[in-house]
């Protein structure tokens, strides 16, 4: 069985030692690990992927969140196996409704093999989407539309979310809550074509730049800024010389970007691709 281990915790010495010395203990086979020291914020991050020739994922998370007690360590065990004919998703959204929408309905139809546990929105936009399709939904914005993270956390882990879909969810994830869900948990929609064109008008800066092809990335979210690296899907249309930004613009919003997304997220919960060494690679057929 595959399993992941995350660790994020107040930097200190000799963190990572306890959990690396339970699981090789328990016959664990270490496939990945990286330990990060963020010393201008003094916090501990580790991911551990690893094989076991035998989990018992109930007593890996009691164990290791002792561990993490005594440690001070928010400790998460996750493997894409324990649901994984039915991954749960946790779906972001700010404004735009029509990734989320193309998504839903691609989970209907069977074409994404999941299960939508909640929605997410730090602006009640979307409200409406999760009730149509029965989904639970979950506000963690105030007024302004600043999310509050540690509650997103706290969801997160109540619902025992498999994935997180970003789907134009227009904040920026903390280190600290990618770290918690790292390995190849967090699938971003980003409305460009990356690495070309990231930031926040995509549209706008290929727009500027006399370019007749605009798309949009799906790619997973690492805990540095992510920068298009790690893409796992990117889809694009071509316009006409003379063609207005208004029209470029819906054309993106209401076809390519839900095509990109709807596809991407397939790929993932199919367990088609994976992150290893923030690298996406193609995963080897069982």
């Amino acid at each position: 069985m595959e399993v992941l281990i995350t660790a994020v915790g107040p930097d200190n010495v000799r963190l990572a030692d306890p959990i690396i010395h339970y699981v090789t203990g328990e016959g664990a086979n270490i496939a990945e690990i990286q330990m990060y020291n963020h010393d201008e914020q003094a916090v501990f991050a580790m991911l551990v992927r690893m094989h076991l020739p035998r989990a018992d994922l109930a007593q890996l998370r009691a164990a290791l969140t002792e561990i993490g007690r005594h440690k001070k360590l928010s400790v998460r065990v996750w493997s894409p196996e324990e649901r994984g004919s039915r991954p749960r998703l946790a779906i972001l959204t700010t404004y735009r409704p029509e990734p989320a929408l193309a998504l839903l309905r691609a989970v209907r139809d069977g074409l994404v093999k999941a299960e939508p546990a909640l929605m997410i929105g730090n602006r009640p936009v979307c409200r409406g989407i999760a009730e149509q399709f029965g989904v639970d939904w979950q506000p963690i914005g105030d007024t302004q539309g600043n999310p509050d993270n540690d509650r997103l956390v706290d969801l997160l882990d109540q619902y025992q979310i498999d994935y997180i879909v970003l789907a134009r969810y227009m904040r920026i994830l903390p280190a600290h809550v990618c770290w918690k869900f790292a390995g190849g948990r967090i699938v971003n929609l980003h409305h460009g074509l990356l690495p070309s064109f990231p930031g926040m008008r995509p549209y706008h800066d290929a727009y500027a730049a006399r370019m007749l092809t605009y798309g949009a990335t799906c790619h997973f979210v690492v805990p540095e800024l992510d920068a298009g690296n790690q893409i796992i899907h990117q889809t694009a249309f071509s316009v006409t010389p003379g063609t207005r930004l208004e029209e470029i613009i819906r054309l993106g919003q209401e076809d390519n970007e839900p095509r990109c997304l709807v596809e991407g997220v397939r790929r993932v919960v199919s367990r088609e691709v994976q992150l290893h060494f923030h690298r996406v690679v193609r995963r080897p057929a069982s």
